[in-house]
């Protein structure tokens, strides 16, 4: 037959006297803020932050990806353009940082190459010229300047 419940071994009291869950009612927190702090002190000794070296991102991952995926949208965008888009969700960087992030995300060049608008003329006069002989052509350069 199976065990009683009688005669299971009872869970031991914490001797700090106060479950998590009265913690958490008496300083109107979550309960899992205060096992997250409880397990910190038990791992670290301290409830005091733990330090990073280096300095921090002035970029989070998420205003990083907003950048990229502007950039990716319209290649043609301005560092300068995406420096004020930050500074509309209260982020102030300055153009190496945008440059530097967009470089690290392989974008590198912040602005593509406005292509040439080639019109009927000048596609009829490039092929003239590259379907005659040379001397044909300098004939043709002469008469017809291209400028």
């Amino acid at each position: 037959m199976g065990k009683s419940k009688e005669n299971q071994p009872r869970p031991k009291k914490k001797k700090s006297g106060s479950s998590l869950g009265a913690v958490s009612k008496r300083l109107k927190v979550p309960r899992s803020s205060v096992q997250t702090i409880v397990r910190k002190y038990k791992h670290h000794g301290t409830t005091q932050p733990s330090y990073r070296s280096g300095r921090r991102c002035v970029l989070s991952p998420r205003h990083e990806r907003t950048l990229v995926r502007k950039v990716q949208i319209n290649p043609r965008t301005t560092t300068k353009d995406l420096v004020k888009i930050l500074e509309e969700t209260c982020t102030n960087v300055s153009i190496s940082t945008v440059k530097r992030v967009l470089y690290r995300h392989n974008l590198k060049g912040s602005s593509a190459r406005k292509k040439p608008l080639l019109q009927n003329r000048h596609k009829k006069s490039q092929t003239m010229v590259c379907n005659c002989t040379w001397g044909q052509r300098l004939y043709f350069l002469e008469k017809c300047p291209l400028v």
